[in-house]
């Protein structure tokens, strides 16, 4: 059988866009074969490129979002460099825009009006708050959106809340972004018309919070704060082992109580003690709950932990770091790691979660440098060789 293409070949993908919700969104589309041309600032470009540089030189952020994408580097403050993108948007199937609030509308580049010019198109606005309502033209940087959303007060310890480690609501809005394109692809394979997408990354986390939000809505009362611990299960934290590392486990039933008490605390009769049984005693009963499983885990070295924890049917995990994330037997074993070019060299990336088997691999293309195919880009928009080159002279593309 012959394999199948990647999904999103043929499909030209135009963004300006900077940070990660934008980036991240229009890496997916890449990942699937999409053409992406990522439009950036001349003086400097996507601001996230100069986050830090922990990859060989390169930002993290930037190398992580921006693989197999296309940089032309314009001033859209000038009108030639306007007409330059105008002219990539009328050959494109896709445009996305994370500009600050209302920027983009004042270049006629809000979904709106470029859906209005060109019937075929999918436009996507991403935003902080949304176009409308109080919040509208705040800043919204991701730890504040995850404030705002109340992913903070449900994160951390009791006496601290914490933001998570990863920009989530960032991440939140670029998966919409990037489920919304598909969609409004497949509409527009039956309807012939693209039309707007937005998404804002507020209504992207408090989606993500349907658990906690559902949780105080009907029960009254927000979930606590516990830590790696479960707020309503127990024994379900991570204990040290006696080598250093930290177990997690996992309890979710009485059985499964059952064959931790026998098979990994050694105390058979706790599966039937009154003050143990069910998980609502254990609850209850946490502090020495916990006291027990710790001890027992306390004397054993975290293979042998989690060895005997798999023999007696627990869920467990290790808790890693990143450096043995990075090495993780599984990822190894199914052959996720790949290396992507950069202006610095190879770099490790690992392979997009979304798997087609029978069809080709993700297209992991290179990070690009900034404006690295500003003249082919020129030259496809049919600029004269004099036409880029006074462009060039007047810094309106670099």
């Amino acid at each position: 059988m012959d394999r199948l293409p990647l999904p999103l070949e043929g499909i030209t993908v135009v963004a300006v866009e900077q940070a990660v919700a934008a980036p991240f969104a229009t890496r997916q589309l890449a990942d699937l074969g999409a053409r992406v041309i990522k439009v950036e600032r001349t003086d400097g470009g996507d601001f996230a490129r100069g986050y830090d540089t922990a990859a060989r030189g390169l930002a993290s952020h930037f190398v992580w979002c921006n693989r197999g994408k296309e940089s032309i580097a314009l001033d859209l403050k000038d009108p030639r460099g306007l007409e330059v993108l105008r002219r990539l948007v009328s050959d494109a199937d896709v445009f996305v825009q994370n500009l600050a609030h209302g920027a983009a509308a004042r270049l006629g580049l809000d979904a709106a009006t470029l859906c209005a010019a060109h019937p075929r198109l999918v436009a996507v606005d991403i935003s902080g708050y949304g176009a409308s309502g109080p919040y509208a033209g705040r800043r919204a940087y991701d730890m504040l959106v995850q404030c705002e959303a109340g992913l903070v007060s449900v994160t951390g310890t009791p006496e601290q809340p914490v933001k998570a480690g990863i920009p989530a609501a960032d991440i939140a809005a670029a998966m919409y972004a990037f489920s919304g394109v598909l969609a409004a692809l497949v509409r527009r394979g039956t309807t012939g018309r693209g039309g707007p997408v937005e998404v804002s990354m507020l209504e992207a986390l408090a989606e993500w919070l349907g658990h906690p939000l559902h949780h105080t809505l009907h029960g009254g009362t927000p979930p606590e704060r516990t830590g790696l611990a479960h707020a309503v299960i127990a024994p379900y934290d991570a204990y040290p082992t006696a080598d250093g590392g930290r177990v997690l486990l996992s309890v979710q039933n009485d059985r499964e109580w059952r064959r931790l008490a026998e098979g990994v605390l050694g105390r058979p009769e706790l599966g039937s003690d009154p003050g143990f049984a069910t998980n609502a005693a254990r609850v209850a009963n946490r502090a020495r709950t916990d006291e027990l499983v710790g001890k027992a885990l306390g004397a054993l070295g975290a293979d042998e932990a989690l060895a005997r924890l798999e023999a007696a049917g627990i869920a467990c995990a290790r808790l890693r770091d990143l450096s043995e994330l990075a090495e993780h037997p599984q990822l190894a074993a199914r052959e996720r790691w790949r290396e992507v070019g950069s202006p610095v060299g190879p770099l490790r990336a690992l392979l997009p979660p979304i798997t087609l088997p029978g069809g080709d691999e993700a297209r992991m293309g290179d990070v690009p440098a900034l404006g690295q195919h500003t003249e082919a880009l020129l030259r496809a928009v049919g600029m004269t060789d004099a036409e880029s080159a006074a462009l060039r002279r007047d810094g309106v593309v670099a």
